[in-house]
């Protein structure tokens, strides 16, 4: 049973606050890699984080287990964090929950791309002006903001 599962158990459909991090995965044509999930939606690897862990770790475990990829340490950097009344979400059986997502970016990865894990249907690198429609509005901000950063075209990280 996950940590989230365990909460959940707990406290009901009570409202929980629930931190977690993704990361926007870069190539030096600045294509990105998104996950299409077992929901049919894409988005960033990413996940929740589970106790005694940073978020740094956390979006270093999911992005193995989602990708097969291992982002590189020093080309992992801390973007943003989002929380807030914006990131209200209630989940597909009505479970409410805050998310609070540390966003990082990554320029260097290690490991061979592949989908081996359950929630991850396909994996699959785009330009970003031609993101695919079924992507997590959260998600598709995400890589807005990248887009318009000093990180975005820049390969020197």
């Amino acid at each position: 049973m996950s940590y989230y599962q365990m909460l959940r158990a707990y406290a009901g459909q009570e409202t929980l606050i629930l931190p977690g991090a993704s990361v926007i995965i870069y190539d030096e044509a600045n294509n990105v890699l998104l996950q299409k999930r077992s929901d049919g939606d894409w988005g960033l690897p990413g996940g929740l984080m589970e106790p005694g862990e940073s978020f740094k770790e956390t979006v270093c475990r999911e992005t193995e287990e989602e990708t097969g990829l291992t982002p590189a340490a020093d080309a992992t950097i801390l973007f943003d964090v989002f929380s807030g009344d914006a990131y209200y979400v209630e989940a597909p059986n009505g479970d409410p929950y805050y998310a609070v997502t540390a966003l990082y970016t990554c320029s260097r990865t290690e490991g061979t791309l592949s989908s081996g894990d359950e929630e991850t249907l396909d994996l699959a690198w785009f330009q970003l002006d031609e993101l695919p429609d079924r992507l997590r509005s959260s998600h598709r901000y995400f890589l807005q903001l990248f887009e318009k950063s000093s990180q975005f075209g820049d390969d020197s990280a």
